[in-house]
């Protein structure tokens, strides 16, 4: 009850029945979907089967389906995509811009640069971009850097604001894919071709142990972020209101910032620069829950279901050739991205 009455509004103090309705039907939709996801591809497997294998019933040959190649590829994407969702709704509530997401501001740039980087030199292969080696550290290392200068650049008389923060961001996602494409001239072709292909977003040959790092990282980091709910909330509004409100701006607003760039890097450490997902689930949360406010719990529901859903569409549009789930939701993602942008322009904000 007390995640739903965060839910509720900027400042959280009733739960609507619209609220605790979505958020139901989102958790029941991913565990649909992933039920849906393991059992459907070239080779389908009936549902009892499926919980069979789950239990530890099931035949030989579904076993190995489910638990070697579809089910930890599902877990890490519903992670994945609830790790980007709830990065996604901190940065659009924190600089109060809908274009703020992590893919487009920079630091899914910042940290693919850091994790290739760590590809490169540590001969790390793509599957296992997600595993407690070096990737995620330095795929931790870049988003952190370059949240660190962006944030520093956008700074001026004693704020930042939500678009100076997302220009110098769009400059930064520039730079960043420049240097990436440098490093992958300059590297090895096998470790370049390995590297390219964590780098278009893939969920591909993914096992326990990326349901292990991402869990464990989720599990850390998004109690803390909603720890920080009503700094959250009361940030959404402008900053006099929330500074009459008792909320030191700078801390709060620092403190958020670095919680989601950590689950940007975690999201990006264990499926590559994913796009979409952290720029739409937070506004497609808010429309679910009527919300003012970017709603924190359904957004990072919401970035589950649509990489779940997007994951399991890769890998049955063009049977039996499988997308790499990070094509498809570009493709997804670029008329998305022109419509905010259509909107905000008639609204007069200017991007």
């Amino acid at each position: 009850m007390s995640l739903l009455r965060m839910e509720a509004g900027p400042l959280g103090v009733a739960v609507r029945p619209r609220v605790a309705i979505a958020v139901l039907a989102l958790a029941l939709t991913g565990f649909a979907a992933l039920v849906v996801s393991v059992s459907l591809g070239t080779y389908a497997i009936p549902l009892d089967e499926v919980l069979g294998a789950v239990l530890g019933t099931g035949d030989g040959a579904a076993d190995l389906i489910i638990h070697q190649l579809r089910l930890p590829r599902a877990l890490t994407a519903l992670l994945v995509g609830a790790a980007f969702g709830l990065a996604g709704a901190v940065y659009q509530a924190v600089t109060r811009n809908s274009l703020a997401s992590p893919d487009l501001i920079g630091i899914a740039a910042g940290s693919g640069a850091g994790a290739v980087t760590a590809i490169l030199i540590g001969g790390v292969t793509a599957a296992g971009a997600g595993t407690f080696g070096a990737v995620p550290f330095g795929a931790l290392a870049g988003a952190l850097l370059t949240s660190a200068a962006i944030y520093l650049l956008a700074y001026r008389d004693g704020t930042v604001t939500g678009y100076r923060f997302v220009l110098v961001g769009l400059a930064a996602n520039g730079a960043l894919m420049a240097l990436t494409r440098w490093m992958l001239a300059r590297a090895d072709i096998d470790q370049a071709s390995r590297a390219m292909v964590w780098l278009t977003g893939s969920l591909n040959g993914r096992g326990y142990e990326h349901v292990q790092w991402s869990g464990l990282a989720l599990a850390l980091l998004m109690p803390l972020t909603l720890a920080l709910a009503r700094p959250y909330q009361l940030l959404q509004f402008d900053d006099d209101t929330a500074r009459s409100l008792g909320i030191p701006l700078k801390h709060s607003r620092i403190a958020l910032l670095v919680l989601a760039t950590c689950l940007t890097a975690l999201a990006t450490s264990a499926a590559g620069p994913i796009a979409f997902i952290a720029l739409g689930a937070p506004q497609i949360a808010r429309r679910l829950t009527g919300t003012a406010g970017i709603p924190l719990v359904t957004s990072a529901l919401t970035g589950s279901v649509l990489l779940i859903l997007a994951d399991l569409a890769s890998r049955l549009v063009l049977a039996p050739t499988e997308l790499p789930v990070g094509v498809l939701t570009g493709a997804v993602g670029a008329p998305y991205l022109l419509l905010l942008l259509a909107r905000a322009n008639r609204a007069g904000k200017g991007g």
